[in-house]
């Protein structure tokens, strides 16, 4: 078993193929967090816990003259505020009394077959077999508030997930100021602390800092998961990279506000706790009634974190995403954006896709500006009824054309936004998140919808939905193109506001439920001005993410690198956008840009119809190529061979099938030198003893040079990982080389 509980010692141990997590109820009742790390087959560990009496670190009043136990350096399972542990809190509870105090002692447990799930929540997601899953009960006995602790184990993936549930006991009504998803106390003090931080088209770079004495904090107050930080964070031990050192990976299933903390604390131990964040948040609990707290997935890694984002790229993969396309291969997209914006007509669209057809794509996607009044981003948000000028016989005539052409036809919205020039906005301006006797903050012209109420979520269903199953619509991309302020409902008492925040979350996950449910043969994709909701709760709904909304290939390959730490490429949107690029300026090689969108869900945006000779001909080869190797690069091992922030010279990464039969990898020059050195690339993931044939295929947009820059050589696994592969000598900045690796049959 997975899962296994000592009754004698109160020991719970949990295990998965190479880690383990212990806990114990100490002789108080409390529960104590003894072990995370490097599996240990046998024995427990809570020998590790002591303490000495500490001056200002206090005792519960039932430990008596055991002046040696405190809360406040012994390790917690779930921390609580108000009884003596100091550190960061999960729990706050304010009584009706309006104290705020809650002492949790262990009540009872519960180890059964199969994962738990979370109601109106996304999750991980099991068959009885493929994990187990323990409870455990703890409750405040002065009032009566119980907690219960959920743990998932999935033995084969190395990851145990964690949520909890909060439920009035009592007999009066609380107030949770604090309910926090996951607490986890490490003995340690030599841990570094990696964040992915950044700005709209520039998300998820990497910050590195060494844990200290007090805290480091990552977090959003967007309502969203937001472009600024991710809700994804990784704890490391000093110096550890992709293939060395002890890693503990915390991704929040959530993709509204967050907060992620790690503490360093008196005696060196360091607390990290993750969740919904509090500030802002109030939630009342009547008796009886119940709340429940987002899941966090941990994944400990004892080989650095390549293996770590490993085991959350096929966990998210075969247990997070969910629907006909979470195996299924993707097709080949144009979206119109790029090439038109607003301005458009049914004939051009028409024509952008028969010229995209006839290069291989496989899916037109029409973007924004299709429905109302909409011409400019002040108007039309919420008339989700085409645009009669625009499309004469709506999107339903404009699907049956594209569909004739041979061709899967897509569409854009955005139903969680609001503009004040729209016929929705005149009915019902009572359906924005507005503060009474304020003026609102607008970004991008627009103004959010309240999502907490069911009149808004049925209004979305009924009109989006109407076209849906009017129309033959193959793809929808969801965005949100603003961050949440003014977060008032006129729906919700005064004293009962600080649960909108997450209401607005509960009711996208509502509609999105609704949605995927009601159109399965659907491909969804998320969005949010690009990577401002790129979680793993997004991830539950819809199995791909556009990436970011900067598509310059060079500054794709930053963030690209740094969304594969946490997500795999089969949830990057990724595209081949015009140069010189719209957002930077930059001009690159076709072939470059190319190579990097095929390193997530792969398309085009751009207009085709501005195509020279040369260059249809490398989007009809990009096409099949991406086709004959898609299921290597999204659903293959993923390795990032240098790091983007050191590196300033070129970039590469590889994919490696599950059989470690094929891999390829690829390498852009960022920037050439002159006289320079040799490059050389260590592959990864093959068999030491396997004899592999390498191609290496020198990219470039100057026709008939392919052929001429092709070099086929044979090595074995184990020279390729351990001595590498060289680079050819880039002569200019972005240029691109690809590695095909066959393994040789005997």
């Amino acid at each position: 078993m997975a899962i296994t509980f000592n009754e004698k010692t109160k020991v719970f141990s949990m295990h998965t193929k190479n880690s383990t997590w212990q806990m114990q109820v100490s002789k108080y009742g409390h529960l104590l967090h003894l072990y995370y790390g490097r599996k240990i087959s046998e024995g427990e560990l809570s020998y590790l816990v002591r303490g000495i009496n500490r001056g200002f670190s206090g005792t519960p009043y039932e430990a008596g003259e055991d002046r040696a136990y405190s809360l406040d350096t012994y390790p917690q399972e779930y921390s609580a505020f108000g009884v003596g542990d100091y550190r960061e809190a999960c729990l706050c509870v304010e009584h009706e009394d309006g104290s705020r105090a809650a002492e949790l002692l262990f009540d009872s447990c519960e180890i059964c077959q199969g994962k738990y799930m979370l109601s109106g929540l996304p999750a991980v997601w099991a068959d009885k077999g493929e994990a187990e899953t323990l409870k455990i009960l703890l409750k405040d006995k002065a009032s009566g508030v119980e907690v219960t602790l959920l743990y998932g184990v999935f033995e084969e993936y190395d990851v145990i997930t964690r949520a909890c549930r909060i439920r009035n006991g009592g007999e009066t009504e609380v107030w949770l100021e604090r309910a926090l998803s996951a607490c986890l106390d490490i003995q340690r003090d030599d841990l570094e602390m990696i964040t992915f931080y950044g700005r709209h088209t520039m998300e998820r770079l990497i910050e590195r800092g060494k844990c200290r004495h007090g805290k480091i904090v990552a977090d959003s107050l967007r309502g969203s998961s937001s472009h600024q930080q991710n809700p994804f964070v990784i704890l490391c031990e000093t110096g550890a990279g992709e293939e060395w050192g002890e890693c503990y990976g915390m991704s929040l299933v959530y993709s509204g506000s967050f907060l992620a903390v790690a503490e360093v604390d008196q005696l060196n131990q360091t607390r990290f706790v993750m969740g919904i964040h509090p500030q802002g948040f109030r939630w009342k609990l009547k008796a009886g009634e119940e709340f429940t707290a987002p899941e966090v997935i941990f994944s400990f890694g004892g080989s650095g974190y390549g293996d770590l984002s490993r085991n959350l790229h096929r966990l998210y993969r075969e247990h997070l995403t969910r629907g006909k396309y979470r195996d299924k291969r993707r097709p080949v997209l144009l979206n119109n954006w790029e090439a038109t914006e607003f301005h458009f007509t049914e004939e051009q669209l028409l024509s952008l896709a028969a010229d995209a057809k006839e290069l291989g794509v496989e899916l037109f996607v029409m973007d924004d500006g299709w429905f109302g009044g909409r011409n400019h981003d002040r108007c039309g948000l919420g008339d989700w009824r085409a645009n009669p000028k625009k499309l004469p016989k709506g999107v339903k005539g404009l699907a049956e054309k594209i569909h004739q052409l041979g061709m899967e036809f897509g569409i854009w919205i955005e139903p969680e936004m609001i503009n004040e020039d729209s016929d929705l906005f005149r009915t019902h301006p009572d359906w924005c998140l507005t503060a009474p006797g304020r003026t609102p903050n607008r970004e991008r012209g627009q103004l959010v919808l309240d999502m907490s109420r069911p009149e808004a979520r049925d209004y979305l269903f009924d009109s989006i939905g109407k076209i849906l199953r009017k129309a033959k619509v193959d793809y929808v991309k969801w965005d949100m193109n603003r961050s949440l302020s003014d977060v008032w409902s006129g729906a919700c008492s005064a004293m009962r506001q600080g649960e909108i925040g997450h209401r607005y979350v509960l009711g996208v996950y509502e509609l999105m439920e609704r949605f995927v449910s009601c159109f399965p043969d659907i491909l969804w994709e998320g969005c949010s001005g690009g990577g401002g909701r790129f979680d793993a709760g997004m991830l539950y709904y819809m199995p791909q993410i556009w990436c970011s909304d900067n598509t310059d290939a060079i500054e794709r390959i930053s963030i690209q690198y740094g969304t594969s730490f946490g997500y795999p490429v089969s949830s990057i949107g990724a595209h081949v956008s015009v140069s010189p690029n719209l957002q930077t300026g930059r001009t690159m090689p076709l072939a470059t840009r190319g190579i990097v969108a095929m390193a997530g869900a792969f398309g085009y945006e751009l207009d085709v119809r501005k195509l020279n000779c040369r260059e249809r001909e490398l989007i009809r080869e990009q096409i099949r190529w991406y086709k004959q190797y898609q299921e290597l690069m999204l659903y293959g091992d993923y390795y990032r061979l240098t790091k983007t922030e050191e590196n300033q010279d070129f970039a590469a990464w590889q994919f490696v099938s599950r059989n470690q039969k094929l891999s390829l990898a690829s390498a852009v020059c960022l920037h050439a030198r002159s006289n320079p050195l040799f490059g050389r690339i260590r592959l990864k993931g093959l068999k030491e003893d396997a004899w592999y044939q390498v191609r290496r295929e020198r990219l470039t947009d100057e026709p008939g040079m392919e052929s001429e820059e092709q070099e086929v050589t044979m090595c074995p696994g184990g020279g390729l990982m351990h001595a590498g592969v060289n680079l050819p000598v880039f002569e200019k900045d972005y240029e691109s080389v690809r590695f095909v690796v066959e393994m040789m049959e005997c």
